[in-house]
């Protein structure tokens, strides 16, 4: 993930000045050294003293100005990190506060001057940010903000299995379906059949929720039997049962790696790089909404009744972005794509240009019909509608 791409620019440019403007000052250092400079010298000795060490692997500064200010900027949101002056900067400090059993340290590798480092690690990635905790090594690919990749960080800490005992974690259970998610019903911890589950989740931890129950109870509600797992896609209904039961870790392994990319999926902060990366044919759907909105609830909820009649459709991936978890974005996209999220909007965006072609929905008419949509979903899936064959119209009925 490269943190120099377009997106980070925004963030970084207007990331300062939203700090400002919600009263928050930046911290004077305090002469504490939170952020390690590793090297081929000190790195094993550093990353001995955490249970979980955060490394930012970083282009050569060397005497560029322009470069050195980018830095100092991704610097200081490390540092605020552990600072207590960070306290009203949303959940980050908060979040760190509570974890007592933890140890979290930071640290910077040069791209230069400690490629040794860099290559013992295993960082292969300029740029990017590097989690190593319980012997697994999580690149970080979400937005550089402290609140953000605290909570990352505190997802990352959690077990890789989450336990449902009773009606209450059984309902929250049901509340998540914006992710992609897994239960299985199992006789107890030790069974062989749970220790290969909960390997298998440990490959896809913290980006897929895992559960289990050991409960017959619970299980009788979610319709399962025993050693079996179900796979949520999200926003469906209903789950996918994992054929082939009981499962060796490489038989759930493949399974959520064939099928991984949802029909419809909500760009997160915590993994919004790698969901963009995620293209198909160099290109996505993209549907703006705000849930919260009367008009882009009505059309979130035809985005995904389209997304459950077609859910068999590998072609088939719309990502959904709720403008009100971007809101330093919102006028970048705006400009980009000359559209006004002020209103519902759904298009087709080529990711290498940022060319666009817009289903028209400016007038004051109803939404979309679901069929109508699925229509216009067809001909981009086609062809017929295509961002790269007309520059000048980025507007289409």
């Amino acid at each position: 993930m490269k943190w120099g791409w377009v997106f980070l620019g925004v963030l970084l440019t207007l990331g300062t000045l939203s700090w400002a403007d919600k009263g928050l000052e930046v911290p004077e250092y305090d002469g504490k050294d939170r952020v390690h400079s590793l090297n081929a010298k000190n790195y094993k000795s550093v990353m001995k003293k955490y249970d979980v060490m955060v490394l930012y692997y970083h282009a050569h500064v060397g005497n560029n100005k322009e470069a050195k200010k980018v830095f100092e900027l991704e610097e200081l949101a490390l540092e605020l990190l552990t600072s207590p002056a960070a306290l009203t900067y949303q959940l980050a400090a908060q979040v760190l506060d509570d974890i007592d059993d933890e140890d979290i340290g930071f640290g910077l590798v040069d791209e230069k001057n400690d490629r040794s480092v860099a290559k013992k690690l295993g960082l292969d990635e300029v740029e990017s940010i590097y989690i190593f905790a319980d012997d697994e090594i999580i690149e970080y690919d979400g937005e550089l903000a402290a609140d953000t990749l605290v909570e990352f960080l505190y997802d990352v800490i959690e077990d890789p299995v989450e336990i449902i005992d009773n009606d209450r974690e059984l309902k929250g259970f049901h509340n998540i379906d914006e992710d992609i998610k897994l239960i299985g019903y199992f006789k107890s911890e030790k069974s062989p059949h749970f220790i290969e589950y909960d390997d298998a989740a440990e490959e896809f931890h913290p980006f897929i929720k895992f559960f289990a129950t050991f409960d017959p109870k619970i299980a009788k509600k979610l319709r399962m039997k025993l050693n079996e797992v179900d796979f949520y896609e999200p926003f469906m209904e209903e789950p996918a049962i994992i054929p082939g039961s009981p499962y060796t870790e490489e038989e759930l392994v493949e399974y959520i790696e064939e099928h991984d990319r949802p029909t419809l999926r909500k760009l997160e902060p915590h993994s919004m790089y790698e969901t963009w990366e995620d293209d198909i044919d160099g290109k996505h759907i993209v549907a703006f909404a705000e849930e919260d909105d009367p008009d882009g609830y009505e059309f979130l909820e035809i985005v995904k009744e389209v997304a459950r009649e077609n859910t068999d459709n590998p072609d088939l991936s719309i990502i959904w972005i709720n403008p009100d978890d971007f809101p330093l974005l919102v006028p970048y996209w705006e400009r980009t794509f000359e559209i006004d999220l002020g209103s519902p909007q759904i298009g087709v965006v080529d990711v290498k240009d940022a060319d666009s072609v817009w289903l028209d929905m400016d007038d004051d008419e109803d939404m979309p019909t679901a069929s109508e949509l699925e229509d216009w979903i067809e001909d981009v899936l086609s062809g017929k509608i295509d961002p790269d064959e007309d520059d000048d119209d980025n507007m289409t009925q």
